[in-house]
């Protein structure tokens, strides 16, 4: 089975978020806050300050958190996807694009009001989390479960535990 660790990061400014636009393979894509797999031998904050820099190029120096923790395991795709979720203490610099993996194409601040229409039809895993925390629906540290069923991306069923 497939493990992966992720570092996301949510990055306010006043009252936008940011948020990077990805482009998948296959020709999906989606909008999620900066953030992405951890590298062997660092940390989930070693690993989301190089990602978030890369993504946007800003850089944030201190996090508090994790502010959730997403766990989603698709049986039936041979994955688990762990996401530790941190929220930015401030940020410097300025939005500049450098994703090695070349799956970031743009980074945008979004007004909170426009996130759920932003989200909507993206995944559950990925959408359910942020909008409950933005909107004060869950505690710190609240952790969110879903069983991911199926194998084509266009039709999976997802269950929140």
């Amino acid at each position: 089975m497939r493990n992966w660790a992720v570092g996301g990061g949510i990055v306010c400014d006043a009252d936008r978020i940011l948020m990077v636009h990805n482009q998948r393979r296959g020709g999906r894509s989606d909008w999620s806050t900066p953030g992405g797999v951890i590298d062997e031998g660092e940390t989930v904050l070693e690993g989301l300050t190089r990602e978030v820099k890369e993504e946007t190029g800003l850089v944030v120096d201190e996090w508090t958190g994790p502010v959730y923790t997403v766990s989603a395991e698709a049986h039936d795709m041979n994955w688990l996807l762990r996401v530790e979720v941190h929220l930015a203490a401030g940020y410097a610099g300025v939005i500049k694009i450098e994703d090695p993996d070349g799956i970031v194409t743009a980074a945008e601040w979004i007004p909170r009001t426009q996130l759920t229409q932003l989200l909507a039809g993206q995944q559950l895993w990925l959408k359910q989390p942020l909008l409950d925390y933005l909107q004060g629906e869950v505690e710190e540290g609240y952790e969110f479960r879903y069983r991911v069923d199926g194998v084509d991306l266009d039709d999976l069923r997802v269950q929140r535990l």
